[in-house]
């Protein structure tokens, strides 16, 4: 019998190629996914001080209307007011700020805002765009 020879050239050609393709793809995948991770933590982070400043601002309009239902001065300490007589407590956490804007009527006082934001600066300065 003859025997024909296999040639090994063409097939070990595209097992080259495919490993490298396979490879590519997993770094690619880790990255990825190790920069989806980054975001998420940062995003748990953000979403955390913001319930803590929406949980300290409902404690403060809790004491608030306490003082005010028991006939008592509440502590309006590190408030401002402003020439509309709007009185702003504002709570800070990190980088967000939460500012609350309250009037006195009639006896009570009422949310006229309620204003959450995060303090933000451009990375990049982009001159002469187009």
């Amino acid at each position: 019998m003859n025997q024909v020879p296999i040639k090994l050239g063409p097939l070990t050609l595209l097992l080259t190629v495919i490993s490298i393709c396979l490879t590519t793809l997993a770094i690619l995948t880790f990255t990825t996914a190790r920069a989806d991770m980054r975001l998420a933590e940062k995003y748990a982070r953000t979403v955390s001080d913001r319930y803590e400043l929406e949980r300290q601002g409902q404690a403060f309009l809790k004491d608030l209307s306490a003082a005010a239902s028991a006939g008592r001065t509440p502590d309006l300490t590190d408030t401002e007011t402003d020439g509309k007589g709007i009185i702003w407590k504002t709570f800070e956490k990190d980088e967000a700020r939460l500012r609350i804007g309250l009037v006195y009527v009639n006896g009570r006082y009422q949310v006229t805002a309620w204003k959450q934001d995060k303090e933000w600066e451009q990375d990049i300065i982009m001159d002469d765009l187009w």
